[in-house]
């Protein structure tokens, strides 16, 4: 038998691609610190909504695909990925501690001719200078000679029916030629389309500059929301005529704020390191204030449509409803809903919660004083008994009929009510 992939951390990421490897044949160990998520997926579960129990008992039950917490289990492998998270700190700079951290784990146990590579998102140079460094010291070979070195970045994209592993055409770096030959070689194996660039360097910006465009056409259109509001414009209805226009024209979408484990980071990966080369990046920064603006201007709104009710914000119950930082996903990520719920109650707020897939709120470093909190149940009496509700996130699976007749007041930051019958007031923000 082939010796065995290992992919570290098995995440939003790293848990769909070990799948698609095993599907074309390979035999993958899923290493991750997690011991209850590492019990879960040998008994062929799944604790991802959109990644079915049926593909992970399948690939399980054929011998395909292990998880494990021991990391020895890489000096049996032929290569290695690394998909592990790569937040901010509490100073919004950059933390690579759990990327030094796995390559640490990993070096002890790497062998002559074995390719590793990088997945998780970060500013150009972390693969060739700091990963590389840890690797090399702590077993004793070098890179681009003794073991191979490629960056690769993810582009999972949770919750979207088009994103299929194998679909996503999947961009490669390499630190030599041969590198990138046989990181070329492994994605091959599983995945439709590779696109090879020059160096790791090249790749890590790719993923950077595709974050970094959303991030900055999200600013764009949150600002228009705000001034098209003065001046009694929707600029929902503005966004669907102007997609009407077969060129030149991409529709990006307003929203209470950015969240997820991307486009709210990644682009201050960047501003971080231009710093080290003098370089300011106004516009991305620039873009980056407007959508943290956001919570605030919903807040606003949220204010002034209760006092036009005849209640102050201070004291009123309030129901947020969508707490995933995206539609039709439990990945609550940096999601903006936390910052809302935090908002709310700091005014003295009575807040709540509505979330179909997240019944309970789940330990985090960034939103641990919301651990254990419960979803509300979704019926007439509970909903109607708030003074308003906050739409901070427009599941599918939600009845925004029922809402619309159930609520006395509805703040819709999604334009997920439009065209919804309701006796009750409804305030777009």
């Amino acid at each position: 038998m082939q010796n065995p992939l290992a992919i570290v951390g098995l995440g939003y990421v790293g848990l769909p691609l070990s799948l698609q490897f095993c599907r074309k044949g390979s035999h993958v160990v899923g290493l991750d610190i997690d011991q209850s998520k590492v019990e879960k997926l040998n008994r062929g579960e799944s604790f991802i909504h959109h990644i079915p129990a049926a593909s992970v008992a399948q690939e399980v039950s054929s011998g395909r695909f292990r998880a494990s917490c021991d990391f020895a289990e890489v000096g049996q492998c032929g290569a290695v990925v690394i998909c592990v998270p790569t937040p901010l700190n509490k100073n919004r700079e950059p933390d690579i501690s759990y990327i030094i951290a796995t390559g640490k784990a990993i070096a002890p146990h790497l062998r002559k001719g074995v390719l590793v590579v990088l997945e998780s998102t970060t500013y150009p140079g972390t693969t060739d200078e700091d990963l590389r460094k840890v690797l090399e010291e702590g077993s004793g070979l070098k890179a681009g000679t003794d073991f191979h070195l490629a960056f690769s970045p993810e582009r999972e994209d949770p919750g979207n029916p088009d994103s299929v592993v194998a679909k996503i055409p999947k961009v490669v770096g390499g630190l030599t030629p041969e590198c990138l030959k046989r990181a070329t070689e492994l994605y091959s194996s599983a995945l439709n389309t590779v696109v090879p660039v020059s160096s790791c360097r090249a790749a890590e910006a790719t993923k950077l500059l595709e974050n970094i465009f959303r991030g900055v056409n999200i600013a764009l259109v949150n600002e228009l929301k705000v001034v098209y509001d003065a001046m009694g414009i929707d600029v929902w209805e503005v966004i669907e005529a102007a997609k009407t226009k077969p060129f030149g024209f991409m529709a990006f979408y307003p929203g209470p704020g950015l969240g997820g484990h991307c486009i709210p980071i990644d682009p201050f990966y960047l501003t971080w390191k231009a710093r080290e080369y003098g370089m300011s990046t106004r516009f991305i920064e620039l873009a980056g204030e407007v959508n943290t603006a956001m919570p605030d201007h919903v807040i606003h709104r949220l204010s002034d449509a209760l006092n036009d009710a005849g209640k102050p914000l201070r004291g009123s119950k309030v129901l947020l409803v969508g707490l995933a930082y995206k539609a039709n996903v439990d990945d609550d990520r940096e999601s903006p809903g936390y910052v809302l719920l935090d908002k709310m109650k700091s005014k003295g707020c009575d807040v709540s919660y509505y979330d179909p897939y997240i019944p309970v709120i789940r330990p985090s470093r960034e939103h641990g004083h919301w651990a254990g909190t419960k979803c509300v149940a979704w019926d007439q009496a509970t909903v109607s008994g708030f003074d308003a509700v906050l739409i901070a996130t427009a599941h599918a699976n939600v009845d925004y009929g029922q809402l619309g007749q159930w609520a006395k007041l509805i703040v819709d930051t999604r334009n997920a009510m439009k065209n919804v019958p309701s006796p009750g007031v409804i305030i777009k923000a």
